[in-house]
């Protein structure tokens, strides 16, 4: 009978994030930090010109490797302006896509922790790149970007006050916008 019960119980779930589950994984994650540390790759594979290809699949976490059932593949390459044939974003635009992606994420999911629920939430980014410093003309021009902006808008049932502070919990808990905004050590050597 506890079974039946069980399965017929709908999660808390707020913003279509399972909130039980949520704050049981905080709680596991506090007794237990080891089960905190995740490994994710990519492999990528250079097809011609600026076009690459990236597969995604398998990832380690929990202790454990996880294979997902069907991997994730995503081309890149550059417009004509940039010598591309124009099959894909370009690396910049992926960069813009994990961030906004990423900073939604965490903001849905604070959100729902704090019992707020979102109707609707959209996002705009732009980032300003001067090719001088990809091109090696200029040293001191940065050869990625120079700034990012990204704009929010969110419906949900909160007064704006509350919004502000939610919006904040995006950056502040997102691991891309950590990655991009912390000096991260990349080591890129020659596979042998």
């Amino acid at each position: 009978m506890g079974q039946t019960a069980k399965k017929s119980e709908k999660p808390n779930a707020v913003n279509g994030v399972n909130v039980d589950e949520l704050f049981r994984t905080i709680e596991a994650v506090k007794k237990a930090p080891v089960i905190a540390q995740f490994k994710f790759r990519a492999r990528n594979e250079w097809l011609d010109g600026g076009h690459n290809r990236t597969t995604i699949r398998n990832f380690y976490g929990t202790q454990q490797e996880h294979a997902r059932n069907q991997a994730f593949v995503m081309d890149a390459d550059e417009p004509p302006i940039l010598l591309g044939e124009d099959r894909a974003p370009n690396p910049v635009e992926y960069a813009l896509t994990a961030l906004a992606a990423c900073v939604t994420t965490s903001i849905v999911y604070h959100a729902a922790a704090k019992g707020v629920k979102i109707h609707s939430m959209e996002s705009r980014l732009e980032g300003d790149i001067d090719l001088q410093g990809f091109l090696g003309i200029r040293d001191d021009v940065p050869r990625g970007y120079k700034e990012i902006r990204m704009y929010v808008k969110i419906e949900a049932d909160a007064p704006p006050e509350k919004l502000e502070d939610i919006v904040r919990l995006g950056p502040t808990y997102s691991p891309v916008f950590d990655t991009i905004t912390r000096a991260v050590p990349v080591k890129i050597q020659l596979e042998k």
